[in-house]
């Protein structure tokens, strides 16, 4: 299988992340609830596929313990639940929009912790999302937000906290395969979500054949394979193709909102996804050409 259609599957698999999360809402469990059921479901796979078939990847020092918690809890657990809470308060399509604000923190974050020069390039992408952001909740061209502020800022927060893993997981990223990182990021994520959420009172739902295929679904198919497929695809292209193909994630996540669970996008809505999936782009093909 050719490296572009990899990636192309595994940003699908990630888009389709909305379909398994709606589907455990039916089911009473909350935006925490889903979080601990992505991290210590995702944390259990790869933690025994690891000691099948790959035990010496487990093999980790303790002083890089710090960057592991911050990938996984300052990273994974706060913006999974702040994603799948913007998920519950608005829509599928909305929530994924302001997650991809998260590749413009990443470039703000790069130059406050690595002194990344902030470019011409980088700021039009800035200025993109911003507009971008406007347009899509709702505040151009009617002058009122139609997402509630605390809706929008959590959605910001969720973009916010997704940059952080690029930051946290940069500090190891030259001494672990990333599947190392992936894991003992979740395990983090876990240790610190689970106990909060409410999935010890709910244990007696997940043998539910719905709650299962529907948490299975979130685990296997829109985080760990969805990592496969893309970590495969990228070992094989250019990181900047493969981020650009990544985009994929959001069209997809946005189709499904649109066509399964009926979200309603306006002309101005739709211009603002423009405007932050090209921000995301610009950003991406400005990094790629200095990095060649």
């Amino acid at each position: 299988m050719k490296a572009p259609l990899l990636v192309l599957i595994g940003a699908s698999l990630w888009g389709m992340i909305g379909l398994f999360v709606q589907g455990l809402y039916q089911h009473t469990f909350t935006p925490i609830d889903v979080t601990a059921i992505r991290a210590f479901g995702s944390a259990c796979v790869l933690f025994l596929f690891l000691a099948a078939f790959k035990r010496h990847l487990l093999v980790v020092r303790l002083k890089d313990l710090p960057f592991f918690a911050g990938c996984g809890i300052a990273s994974i657990a706060f913006f999974n639940l702040c994603f799948f809470t913007v998920i519950e308060r608005s829509s599928n399509s909305l929530a994924v929009v302001l997650l991809y604000t998260g590749p413009v923190f990443v470039v703000l974050l790069s130059r406050l912790f690595f002194k990344e020069p902030l470019t011409g390039g980088k700021i039009t992408a800035l200025f993109l999302t911003l507009i971008g952001c406007i347009l899509t909740v709702g505040l151009l061209p009617s002058g009122g937000a139609g997402l509630a502020a605390d809706t929008v800022f959590i959605g910001l927060l969720s973009g916010f906290f997704y940059a952080l893993y690029s930051i946290f997981g940069k500090f190891v990223a030259h001494r672990y395969h990333s599947a190392t990182i992936t894991a003992y990021s979740m395990l983090m994520a876990a240790l610190v979500i689970v106990p909060l959420s409410g999935l010890f009172e709910k244990a007696d739902r997940l043998a539910d054949w719905n709650v299962f295929v529907n948490g299975a679904g979130l685990v296997l198919l829109s985080t760990v394979l969805a990592y496969v497929f893309y970590t495969a695809g990228l070992a094989k292209m250019e990181s900047g193709r493969a981020s650009i193909l990544a985009t994929a994630e959001p069209v997809v996540a946005i189709l499904i909102g649109v066509f399964v669970f009926g979200d309603h996008l306006t002309g101005w809505q739709l211009a603002g996804i423009v405007c932050i999936l090209g921000a995301v782009l610009f950003t991406i093909e400005r990094r790629a050409k200095a990095s060649s």
